[in-house]
């Protein structure tokens, strides 16, 4: 009988069995992946759902950009820059002793310092603020755990020690310190916004609320009244003098007399901000707003004023000057030369403090403090700065003969620059008081009180008309052209041990022109050495101010062959934005020139000379002082440099 051939070897279906065991195993793992799942997602979901969020998804706060700061033309005084800063969160960071060593190489910073940080127990630590692209640069491609890159945002002062002082400076959190970083910190800091970020794979960021950052978070920009040449100028004009008379400190304000507008504020040693660490404290003040002087005799004019104005004298009152030397109860008051009888004008143009006295003496206390108190001394001027000085005016009722006497010529009491310079800008606008302004975005503040008549405003800038063009103490102020008046200071500062030391302040106010004055420009040269006098000291200083900031603003006349002034041929055009050492000048009606070579201008007028070199778009550095040009470099006849780096000087003298 044949056996079938259907039936398996052995009496068993192998295939069936080998399906089936096959069949159980995939159940088997298909169940185990399921209960893994389960288990995963259901029982341990929560946890890996939130240790998943936390490395690859964080809220970022964002900070926005700091504003810049601007002059009146728009050049960037301050501005801030992106930087990168590193933090770690210590607990994610895997491997702490690669991690401590890779940070501490690429950064300078000692290990132990690192790995320090790395075993705290906290979510952030700062490892190192606003480094370098290269370091940057090393760390992001090293791709650490726990270890992070954040945009932070550093200051910048381009112009270095340029105003350093006004401006101010901030600290490593971005908040403003002192200047104006301080007090407009308000406006100028950045607001801070949290992101929703989430990395992939690679560790490139993902924003899921929007972009990086918003441009809306940023600070505003604020832009100041100064300009940055006259700035420029007024900083190496004060540098000379102060090196020249071994002085210890300089300052000059220039104020527009219509706007009321300060065109320049310098001071001199200078600060520079960008390395504000390397300052001690006490070099960060800015004495024009925060040290009370004694401005000696630049008061003289409002006290000769205010006695015009209570019609206690006239121009031609006479006054006996006592050969120099005056005893007035206990103390001696004296004079630089012998004077007998003098007029009142040439009492202020020889600047005779014992013919002030007498004519404080007559004015009395309480009417000569009210004219004082009208005009801003002993007040604030509302300058937006942080400390600015009342100055120290004590009242009229504590005032006793000899007080008064002093006080006439500017002894006994004390103003800062700035309120000087608001009494001047008083006088020029005909006894009209006119606040100062520092913020350009700011509206003009309305004109103040009636201090003087017309009438008495003009006839004391007459009498200071006098003091630079005549023979007056004023004379080195004079500047071809142009009718300069102002007044000369010299004030004895007083000692630690009580009275007066063998320290002096010379100060020099100019007004631009004398009749109608445009500007005011005041110089204070803190204790000079080799010479006190205001007149050596401060007037050649405001001399070399003026008559670059009339160049560079097209108002100074040329100068003639016979010393005569001629008709201005250029006026300031501002078709892009002056350098710290550069002027435009419009020149479109000049007379041509061999435009490829360096013209000959030795023995012409300044004007001449900075127009001539204008037409090539260039502007040369000024040195010395004086009207005409005696040398220049690069030497005439040479071609123009292309490249724009060199440099081209023109030294100056009184003649041609």
């Amino acid at each position: 009988m044949k056996a079938s051939s259907h039936a398996p070897l052995g009496g068993r279906d192998w295939g069936r069995f080998r399906l089936a065991c096959v069949g159980g195993l995939f159940c088997l793992v298909w169940c185990a992946l399921w209960g893994r799942a389960f288990y995963v997602q259901m029982y341990r979901g929560p946890e890996f759902a939130s240790m998943a969020k936390r490395q690859h998804q964080a809220t970022e706060l964002v900070t926005g950009r700091r504003g810049a700061i601007l002059d009146r033309n728009g050049q960037i005084l301050a501005r801030s820059v992106a930087s990168k800063s590193v933090f770690v969160r210590p607990v994610e960071v895997e491997g702490a002793v690669e991690v401590a060593n890779l940070l501490s190489s690429s950064l300078g910073i000692p290990v132990r310092d690192v790995r320090r940080k790395l075993a705290e127990h906290r979510q952030f630590s700062w490892i190192a603020r606003k480094i370098g692209d290269r370091a940057a640069a090393t760390i992001k491609e090293a791709r650490l755990p726990g270890v992070f890159l954040t945009t932070e945002y550093s200051r910048l002062y381009p112009n270095r020690q340029l105003a350093g002082r006004l401006l101010g400076f901030v600290g490593m959190d971005d908040k403003g310190l002192e200047g104006l970083e301080n007090t407009q910190d308000a406006k100028l800091s950045g607001q801070d916004s949290k992101y929703l970020v989430q990395r992939d794979a690679a560790g490139r960021r993902l924003y899921l609320n929007g972009a990086e950052r918003d441009a809306s978070i940023d600070g505003d920009d604020i832009r100041l009244t100064l300009d940055s040449q006259i700035q420029f100028f007024a900083e190496e004009a004060l540098a000379e003098s102060v090196a020249a008379n071994d002085a210890r400190w300089g300052g000059a304000l220039m104020v527009d007399v219509q706007s009321g507008d300060i065109l320049a504020w310098a001071e001199y040693p200078p600060f520079n901000p960008n390395t504000y660490g390397h300052y001690k404290p006490g070099q960060w003040r800015n004495r024009i707003a925060t040290d009370a002087l004694e401005m000696g005799s630049t008061i003289k004019p409002f006290l000769i004023a205010a006695a015009l104005e209570e019609g206690k004298i006239t121009p031609d009152s006479l006054y006996f000057c006592e050969n120099g030397k005056w005893q007035l109860h206990d103390v001696r008051i004296k004079d630089t030369h012998k004077y007998e009888w003098l007029p009142v004008d040439k009492v202020l143009r020889y600047s005779s403090n014992i013919g002030s006295a007498k004519i404080g003496l007559e004015l009395g206390a309480t009417t000569f403090y009210d004219y004082l108190t009208r005009l801003g001394f002993g007040e604030k001027t509302g300058a937006p700065l942080r400390g600015e000085s009342y100055g120290i005016l004590r009242p009229a009722q504590k005032w006793r003969e000899v007080d008064l006497a002093n006080a006439s010529f500017g002894q006994g009491f004390s103003a800062t620059m700035l309120q000087l310079a608001q009494a001047y800008v008083c006088l020029a606008n005909m006894g009209v008081r006119k606040p100062l302004r520092l913020l350009l975005d700011e509206q003009p503040g309305p004109a103040g009180e009636r201090v003087f008549s017309e009438a008495t405003s003009r006839a004391v800038l007459s009498m200071l008309r006098g003091v630079v063009e005549e023979d007056g103490t004023g004379t080195a102020a004079r500047i071809p052209g142009i009718s300069v008046g102002g007044k000369t200071g010299t004030a004895q500062k007083a000692s630690a041990q009580g009275g007066y030391g063998d320290k002096y302040t010379g100060s020099f106010v100019g007004l631009i022109p004398a009749e109608a004055p445009r500007y005011v420009l005041l110089v204070v040269v803190d204790e000079p050495e080799k010479s006190h006098y205001g007149s050596t000291v401060a007037a050649p200083a405001f001399r070399q101010i003026a008559m670059r900031s009339m160049a560079y603003m097209g108002t100074l006349p040329d100068i003639g062959p016979d010393g005569v002034a001629v008709a201005a041929a250029g006026s300031l055009i501002r078709n892009r934005r002056p350098g710290p050492s550069e002027v435009r000048l419009d020149v479109s009606h000049a007379a041509p020139t061999d435009s490829n070579l360096i013209p000959d201008v030795r023995g012409k007028s300044l004007r001449h000379a900075v127009e001539a070199f204008a037409r090539k778009g260039i502007i040369p550095t000024v040195r010395g002082n004086g009207c005409y040009v005696k040398k220049q470099s690069p030497t005439p006849g040479g071609p123009w440099a292309t490249d724009g780096g060199k440099q081209y000087v023109l030294w100056l003298s009184e003649r041609s």
